[in-house]
């Protein structure tokens, strides 16, 4: 069995078509072409080039190399990576059906493989550096194969999203046109989130997350009350404008920490906390991520409730970050670094 990776769109666009069809695409826009029926991966460069004659004959052919596969390297039971561009997380399905090419549907889902989701919402800190670097590629459909890349993934699936540990790791060497481990080829700035992100849990551990988010409320000038680690019956943190608290909104803060995404319980928890203190909005951080249901939850508390994953606490984390107490700053050290900006290699 193969290890492949599939992405939904430069932005993410079609992932919600992905997992709610259960079906992978390939979302070329305008190739409207049974790809079965191409015997050489060359002729499907040539059809590129007549259907996209401004694009430089490079990007032809490497889009060939990605689009071949879909077609004609992908097995049935077979497992694909799909990172999600909205939220932190890793979805993982199994491949189930052969390639198919329909003419009728909308443009750009002519092509498709029916597949079952195996895991959705993997937070992305359960996998190992190397393994999303892997998934950082920026070629759209690719072929993952180093360092024991498939076993892993499979034993994270099946150990409930423990990882497998460093000793199980093999350097595997791979064909370049076949890997997504190119450094030329990566999102580095997604990268460097994941290790923020990976720094962040070690040092902020349980209820300590809290006092992170403590640190980032008063840099962006609240006055806070922050509860003591136990139950806190839906309230980790008070925030308020002003030297006293006595401003307005009036904030009530609750902060989980574990991996597993939270479910509307949860939501609800907040919503009758913010009564009992008499809060005018809540701010609920999850750092495992929200369960579908409180993220369409997101659009009737939009004037009551912020909802902060941890790809959210880390964007206000570093905003603030000039502005944080120096014994935050001192326990994660960050650097500002600017690098060439890298284009998806999507149409």
């Amino acid at each position: 069995m193969a290890l492949w990776l599939v992405r939904t769109g430069k932005h993410g666009e079609h992932e919600e078509k992905f997992l709610l069809s259960r079906e992978l695409y390939i979302c070329w826009t305008g190739l409207n072409h049974d790809l079965s029926k191409l015997k050489e991966q060359r002729e499907l460069y040539e059809l590129l080039c007549s259907l996209y004659p401004s694009n430089k004959s490079a990007k032809n052919r490497n889009h060939s190399g990605q689009l071949w596969p879909f077609a004609h390297g992908m097995k049935e039971g077979d497992w694909v990576v799909v990172p999600s561009k909205r939220k932190p997380a890793i979805h993982i399905a199994e491949i189930q059906g052969p390639y198919v090419f329909d003419p009728s549907a909308p443009d750009p889902y002519y092509h498709h493989r029916k597949v079952k989701w195996v895991a959705q919402d993997i937070p992305r800190s359960v996998f190992d550096q190397d393994l999303l670097y892997s998934f950082g590629a920026f070629m759209t459909i690719c072929e993952i194969q180093r360092n024991n890349a498939e076993e892993r993934v499979r034993a994270i699936v099946g150990g409930s999203w423990k990882q497998a540990t460093p000793s199980t790791r093999t350097e595997v060497s791979t064909p370049a046109d076949k890997s997504a481990d190119l450094e030329a080829d990566v999102d580095l700035e997604r990268l460097g989130r994941d290790r923020i992100a990976k720094a962040i849990i070690a040092q902020y551990k349980g209820h300590g997350l809290a006092r992170l988010v403590d640190a980032i409320l008063r840099a962006q000038g609240y006055s806070t009350y922050v509860s003591s680690a136990g139950p806190d019956k839906g309230v980790d943190l008070l925030a308020a404008p002003g030297p006293l608290g006595f401003g307005n909104p009036r904030l009530c803060v609750q902060v989980k920490s574990g991996d597993a995404p939270v479910d509307t319980a949860t939501l609800n928890q907040l919503i009758g906390a913010m009564q009992n203190v008499q809060a005018d909005q809540g701010l609920l951080v999850a750092w495992g991520g929200f369960k579908s249901l409180v993220e369409k939850e997101e659009r009737t508390q939009f004037f009551r409730v912020r909802l902060w994953n941890q790809d959210q606490l880390i964007e206000e984390l570093l905003a603030h970050y000039d502005k944080l107490d120096a014994d935050i700053r001192a326990e994660l050290p960050l650097k500002r670094m600017w690098t060439v900006a890298q284009q998806d290699d999507e149409e």
